[in-house]
């Protein structure tokens, strides 16, 4: 048996088809006279398997964009016009979302943004999308509906541009990038020869793409399980520079490590320079900007022997920091394994001196008293928690001479 049918069958059983909430929105824009059909990632990942929790479900319809919105809301559906400029409009009910885009084609396009006209042809509208294995539509019954014959490239994992690649680029010069985050998600870091010499030959025409789109594809990669070898293959192509030492430690932590993450990634690209400079480059949020610093921070920790610190310091980071720490230190990943059984080890109290507990031993308020708890807190943590608070205030008389 061909795995066309088992994927086909996947698809007509899959569990979103029968939401409460897709069904009322295919209800209201009349999916059954095939007007509304999903398009994209749900129907690209449950053919080829991948899993479907949390799906994000986008659909595609042959009604403008203010019908989308008046229909919506006759059936007490929330209509949102969030890109309607673009025929874009989210619709939100029970609790769940969905983008409706309008079937369109360009009008022009600039590498960045392109001016759309609306229509009514699927096959058209297939056209204008970057990659075949994103051009696969269904209806609420499941039935693939597949104009360009994508599906042989979805579940053979190739990552082919619709049409002429360098034309699709052209159009949108994030496809460089989206090429590059797809090879490494469904492609198994495999490239396809066209897609591949069309980007290259993009490599210097990136500069007007914004930094938040680049980033946002960035960190999207930085994320995935597996993305070394793409890394490396965006290098050897000049989407960007990296040196060959950090392209071998972001190979070793995706080697070593058990669950490597964004952060981690991005502790080792940022280096000595620290994350700050990556958030301009890339827009990061300041969420993952600290993040990062407490992954940078714990990672020189573990690998300078201080884990008790590591541990009291970045409990919520160590996981990541342990393997970029092993990274930098050629750690085996039974070495690495070693090391996360010790930090596992460590269940850090709460420290048991504070300023208003020494001053009522007699300690003045002020810059001193500060410093002095500082030292106190570094010797309980070279004591890996073992100093009592007696052991401490006894240091602190002792000081005090």
């Amino acid at each position: 048996m061909s795995a066309r049918e088992p994927a086909l069958r996947r698809l007509r059983s899959a569990p979103w088809l029968k939401t409460a909430p897709l069904e009322r929105v295919f209800a209201a824009l009349d999916a059954d006279k095939a007007a509304t059909r999903v398009v994209g990632g749900a129907v690209r990942d449950t053919l080829i398997g991948m899993g479907s929790a949390g799906v994000e479900i986008d659909l595609a319809t042959v009604l403008e964009p203010d019908e989308v919105m008046e229909r919506a809301r006759a059936s007490g559906i929330t209509a949102i016009p969030t890109g309607i400029d673009f025929g874009t409009v989210t619709l939100a009910h029970g609790g769940a979302s969905f983008e409706v885009t309008s079937l369109r084609h360009d009008v022009e396009t600039d590498g960045r943004r392109a001016v759309v006209r609306f229509g009514s042809d699927w096959a058209e509208d297939a056209a204008r999308r970057d990659f075949t294995l994103n051009a696969l539509y269904c209806g609420p019954d499941g039935e693939l509906f597949d104009p360009l014959d994508g599906i042989g490239d979805c579940l053979d994992r190739r990552i082919r541009f619709i049409g002429d690649a360098a034309t699709r680029i052209e159009e949108d010069r994030l496809r460089v990038f989206r090429f590059f985050r797809f090879s490494a998600s469904h492609g198994g870091e495999h490239f396809d020869p066209d897609g591949l010499a069309a980007s290259a030959a993009a490599a210097n025409q990136l500069g007007p793409l914004s930094a938040e789109r680049i980033g946002h594809e960035m960190t999207r990669i930085l994320g995935l399980p597996r993305c070394a070898k793409t890394l490396r293959t965006m290098v050897e192509v000049g989407i960007f520079a990296l040196a060959p030492d950090v392209l071998a430690r972001l190979k070793s932590y995706e080697s070593v490590a058990a669950r490597p993450e964004l952060t981690g990634r991005l502790a080792i690209l940022a280096g000595d320079n620290g994350p700050q400079a990556l958030k301009a480059h890339w827009r990061l949020s300041n969420a993952v900007v600290k993040r990062t610093e407490s992954v940078a921070a714990a990672a020189r920790l573990i690998a300078d022997g201080h884990l008790a610190e590591a541990a009291y310091r970045h409990a919520e980071t160590l996981i990541a920091a342990a393997g970029v720490a092993a990274s930098e230190s050629g750690w085996t990943p039974a070495e690495l394994q070693t090391a996360e059984q010790k930090l596992a080890a460590f269940a850090p109290p709460a420290f048991p001196v504070t300023g208003a507990l020494l001053m009522k031993q007699g300690f003045t308020s002020g810059p001193a008293l500060g410093a002095l708890l500082s030292r106190l807190e570094t010797a309980w943590i070279a004591s890996e928690f073992n100093l009592t608070r007696d052991d401490l205030l006894a240091l602190a008389r002792k000081e005090q001479g």
